[in-house]
């Protein structure tokens, strides 16, 4: 498994950053290893979707758990990816400090490429928490 960790200080309360980070359907204009989402299913706040990851224009299959102003969890639940990314936002006076950990593997044959995508990811998810960061800040 790949475990990538990044965090992010914002100059903004938890609830503005929040409404940024829980329109998940903007996910591509941050992340730039997702190309497209289609959601496939919503009950409360559990949201099934698929997503085209730029990597061969694979489709993977999500479950995502929005736990108001505190995380986001997306569990891949189908697809060349396994595993999880956790999105946690802690308060700290008016500042927020918005985290993403990673938890994850590439299935079947592509595992063995699993060490080789790590950095590719935590780089991506270093520039995905700076350009959310400089979306609230502005």
């Amino acid at each position: 498994m790949a475990e990538i960790e990044v965090s992010v200080e914002i100059s903004a309360p938890v609830d503005k950053v929040w409404d940024v980070i829980s329109d998940i359907d903007n996910e591509p204009k941050f992340w730039k290893g997702t190309k497209e989402i289609r959601n496939i299913s919503k009950n409360g706040n559990i949201v099934n979707r698929e997503i085209t990851i730029v990597f061969r224009d694979q489709k993977c299959m999500q479950e995502v758990r929005l736990q108001p102003k505190e995380k986001i969890e997306v569990v891949f639940t189908k697809g060349i990816i396994d595993g999880s990314k956790i999105i946690t936002l802690t308060g700290k006076d008016e500042k927020t400090i918005l985290s993403a950990k990673w938890d994850i593997k590439l299935t079947g044959m592509m595992g063995m490429f699993t060490g080789m995508i790590k950095k590719h990811i935590e780089s991506g998810t270093i520039q995905a928490l700076q350009k959310i960061k400089e979306e609230i800040e502005r």
